[in-house]
């Protein structure tokens, strides 16, 4: 099964939402649309269940142009970050629903909805109705009825943003399982990068509309193509600054800089930003980061066991986020180190060099 956009776009009277995007996608993994809240994800899987029209460009499924075939021919499943279940239905009947529409045997519904039951562990729930759910078995039913339904494209529209922390660790987990060999073209959206890495595949950056960037994912983590596409692919930001190369060294400061190796040290002479992410710079020194930055620090941050510190270096505000506990203070000069190896340089075209 392949989806096949070609050079689709979306209008809203004068505004563009979605820039001229051609994007092939395939079954056997998955595929997931990453950008920040209004990047186009949204709009860009409503194009392609068919929720909206298209301004122009065509949408194929399996060589076939569906670009004006409904949302219930064209045999997709959506589930959104919200549980959209039917509150009069008990959770046998919610994920037999599509299956009902579309006129199957009983005895072949029974048998798809139990398979789905228990793959996602809903089988003793299976009479309760939706309010009897905790969120996490509310989405699960949501997903029982795409896997129920075997349709030839699943569309994830942030399916576990609304879910706590432990539940979205698990269900993040059992995702590409849940879906795997099932020959559907699955289409996952998030605002996380992290989330992004963890379930591999393919990844498609969203920035302001535009598709910036396609491929596998942990390829264009470690190669975006641009700066655009480098920001897109980081979460805290990445930490960015105006360089200058002068020979085998590359310089930030008057009175900071640094050796250069491999394919960095070949640039010509001159102006590149320099991009480095924030566990690449820490609070303490190791043989590889070996660069030493002085700041204030203005943010302090402690999520489980990392810690993260927002810190000032002249007009450049930087973020470092390493493992552990570090008790930082607030308006403190601390140092910080940098892993020089895991720097990016960008040309002033922002496209990457090295």
């Amino acid at each position: 099964m392949t989806l096949e956009l070609k050079q689709v776009t979306k209008r809203v009277g004068a505004l563009t939402y979605i820039k001229p995007t051609s994007l092939k996608l395939e079954a056997g993994h998955f595929n997931v649309l990453l950008g920040e809240t209004g990047s186009g994800k949204t709009s860009l899987i409503k194009l392609m269940a068919g929720l909206e029209p298209l301004a122009s460009g065509q949408i194929f499924m399996d060589g076939q142009d569906v670009s004006k075939l409904s949302t219930q021919k064209r045999n997709i499943s959506l589930v959104h970050q919200f549980f959209v279940n039917y509150p009069h239905m008990t959770v046998f009947e919610n994920i037999a629903s599509p299956l009902q529409v579309a006129g199957m045997a009983k005895s072949e519904i029974q048998g798809r909805v139990e398979e789905a039951a228990d793959i996602l562990k809903l089988r003793p729930m299976l009479n309760r109705r939706p309010d009897e759910l905790s969120g996490g078995q509310q989405q699960r039913c949501a997903l029982a009825r795409a896997i129920a339904k075997e349709s030839n494209a699943v569309f994830l529209d942030e399916p576990l943003a609304n879910l706590d922390y432990k539940l979205r660790e698990e269900l993040r987990e059992q995702l590409p399982e849940l879906f795997a060999g099932r020959g559907a073209v699955v289409v996952y959206a998030t605002s996380e990068p992290e989330e992004a890495l963890l379930l591999g595949g393919y990844t498609a950056l969203m920035n302001d509309g535009n598709m910036t960037q396609f491929g596998p994912t942990a390829d264009i983590y470690r190669a975006p193509h641009d700066l655009v596409s480098a920001k897109v692919f980081s979460n805290p930001p990445i930490n960015t600054a105006p360089v200058v190369k002068k020979g085998t060294r590359m310089q930030l400061s008057p009175d900071l800089s640094w050796e250069l190796t491999g394919t960095a040290a070949g640039l010509t002479d001159g102006d590149y930003t320099m991009a480095v992410r924030p566990h690449h710079v820490t609070p303490t020194q190791t043989p590889d980061t070996r660069v030493a930055l002085t700041g204030t620090v203005l943010v302090a941050e402690l999520s489980g066991s990392e810690s993260s510190a927002h810190f000032s270096m002249g007009d450049q505000n930087w973020v470092s986020l390493a493992a552990g506990v570090f008790p930082y203070r607030i308006g403190e000069v601390h140092q910080f180190f940098m892993d020089p190896q895991h720097c990016l340089y960008f040309a002033p075209d922002g496209r990457l060099v090295a």
